[in-house]
Order: structure tokens, then C-alpha cells, then sequence
């Protein structure tokens, strides 16, 4: 059994700071890469930034700059810090990862169950 845990969402005012943190816990081999992905309501789910195991990142371009997205391989933690938040970062922000399961040879994708993040104006 695989959880991914989110925490560190909130409310904030624009201009602010807040840093996610999402843990990997269960019977885990290996992660090749973890990610954040928001969605807010009435929207479809994008991704904001991705960060493979060995440290190769990726980011949309409405967060770059502003988002800064780090693995502790070590802790299964990927972390977001998030500066300079605008309200348009308003969304439930959900935490990814590819991993593969002790005693399995594939790899599967697996999701959290969010955080809710609202910047105010």
C-alpha cells in the first residue's frame, strides 16, 4: 500500500509564501520522480512542476521563477516552495509520483489526495 501525504497548504495573501511538503510512505523500492499538479474549480488539473530522481526539473511556465520544486531522496519528500503567490494560484494543489512497489517490476503513478492553497487579493 502506497500513501502520498500532503501538507503545508493555507491561506495566503498575494505577495506571499508557502512551502508544500507531500511524503511517500508504504512499501516502496524506488521513485523515479514526484511532481505537483493544482487544480482549481471549474478547471482541468495542470501540472506545476515535476522533479525526477535524479534532480532533472520541470515547470510550468505560469510558476517559473516564483515556484521552486526539491526532492529529499533520502525522506521520499518532494517539497514546493511558492513565492510571490498571485491569487490566480488559487487551487487544491496535488502531489504525483512514479514509483515502483517492493516485489513489483513495473512502475505505476500515484496520486494524494490535495491541499487546498488560497492567495487573496
Amino acid at each position: 500500500q502506497v500513501q502520498l501525504v500532503e501538507s503545508g497548504g493555507g491561506l495566503v495573501q498575494a505577495g506571499g509564501s508557502l512551502r508544500l511538503s507531500c511524503a511517500a510512505s508504504g512499501t516502496i523500492f524506488s521513485i523515479s520522480g514526484m511532481g505537483w499538479y493544482r487544480q482549481a474549480p471549474g478547471k482541468q488539473r495542470e501540472l506545476v512542476a515535476l522533479i525526477r530522481s535524479g534532480g532533472t526539473t520541470n515547470y510550468a511556465d505560469s510558476v517559473l521563477g516564483r515556484f521552486t520544486i526539491s526532492l529529499d531522496n533520502a525522506k521520499r519528500t518532494v517539497y514546493l516552495q511558492m513565492n510571490s503567490l498571485k491569487p490566480e494560484d488559487t487551487a487544491t494543489y496535488y502531489c504525483n509520483a512514479d514509483l515502483r512497489v517492493v516485489g513489483s517490476r513495473l512502475e505505476y503513478n500515484y496520486w494524494g489526495l490535495g491541499t487546498q492553497v488560497t492567495v487573496s487579493s
